[in-house]
């Protein structure tokens, strides 16, 4: 475990202040949810993604959808690529997703490049192709994304229907709580 350095103050009603910096770096934003972990007498404050629970099924369904679609399939939560497949599966999973990621996911889009340009889903990763792309809706919050990469053929209609579709069943597989 690493040390800041900061301390804060506990307030009348139990909450302390996560200094701007901190949230910035961690990426954590108004409306965040974070898991509380106690290890003997130190409480550790983790950025919930309820896209990890489902990421055994995220890699089942990206390796299904590769092989009969035959692009790159990556799923991603609001940090990280949690399932890919494919010839890019090595480049893109685990790596943090860059702003343009993040802003699709948060305004809901679903897209698709059918022009060949060059693209940045995750952190230090540039790539010249094709995508479709579409956002994991559930309870009415953006949770994810669901991109399928080309970096040689166009991306069909049928194709871009798949992110789609797979972004449906992805969202399908959470419990309300």
């Amino acid at each position: 475990m690493k040390t800041t350095g900061i301390i804060r103050r506990i307030d009348d009603l139990g909450r302390i202040v996560i200094p701007k910096e901190l949230r910035r770096t961690l990426r954590i934003k108004n409306g965040d949810s974070l898991e509380i972990f106690v290890d003997n007498e130190d409480i550790i404050l983790k950025k919930y993604s309820p896209m990890e629970s489902i990421e055994e099924a995220a890699s089942k369904y990206v390796d299904s959808f590769n092989q009969v679609i035959k692009h790159s399939v990556i799923v991603t939560d609001k940090d990280k690529v949690i399932a890919a497949s494919g010839s890019l599966k090595k480049k893109y999973l685990g790596k943090s997703i860059t702003e343009f990621t993040e802003r699709g996911i948060e305004r809901r889009d679903s897209f698709v490049e059918r022009q060949k340009k060059t693209f940045s889903f995750v952190e230090g990763v540039e790539d010249f192709g094709y995508y479709s792309f579409s956002s994991i809706i559930s309870d009415g919050d953006a949770i994810g994304g669901v991109i399928i990469i080309s970096v040689e053929s166009p991306i069909l209609e049928s194709e871009e229907k798949m992110a789609t579709i797979l972004a449906k069943l992805l969202s399908g597989n959470f419990v309300n709580e």
